[in-house]
């Protein structure tokens, strides 16, 4: 009986470390998930100022623009808004990024409720910026309309 006992525990452990050793393998071949549409659309929401997070935000978005499943099938928004909005202010460190994006097709807005609230003017943002009546307002119509949304 005790022989059986100690056969079976060894069996039952022989085939967990199958299982997990053919999980391990499965999961090294993963290349991720197949496009199935053919347009995917994706709004990136920027309420913060800061530097790092604006940062992340444009490299996220380039990285999307280039994700080879994406390539020809993909239209992104940037909307900022709260402390995003100084990235979109003329003087910003960001102009560079964000005309490179605007060039690739990607739209960028910005928050009229934000520039209100800042006591800002449109001629203080850069002019290839959109606005938006409110950014939480643009957020829930995209996702409303099966848009991702996407927080660096």
């Amino acid at each position: 009986m005790k022989k059986c006992s100690i056969a079976l525990l060894a069996l039952i452990l022989m085939t967990g470390t199958l299982s997990a050793q053919t999980a391990l393998e499965k999961n090294r071949d993963f290349t991720g998930a197949v496009p199935k549409k053919k347009f995917y659309r994706a709004i990136y929401q920027l309420d913060s100022n800061d530097p790092k997070i604006i940062g992340k935000a444009i490299r996220n978005i380039n990285n999307a623009l280039t994700d080879p499943r994406l390539a020809g099938r993909l239209q992104i928004e940037l909307v900022t808004f709260a402390g995003g909005t100084e990235a979109a202010m003329k003087g910003s460190q960001f102009e560079e990024d964000l005309k490179a994006l605007v060039e690739k097709g990607v739209i960028v807005a910005q928050c009229s409720n934000s520039l209100h609230e800042r006591k800002l003017t449109r001629d203080q943002i850069y002019d290839f910026f959109a606005l938006v009546p409110s950014g939480n307002g643009e957020l829930i119509l995209r996702q409303a309309e099966g848009w991702a949304v996407v927080k660096p």
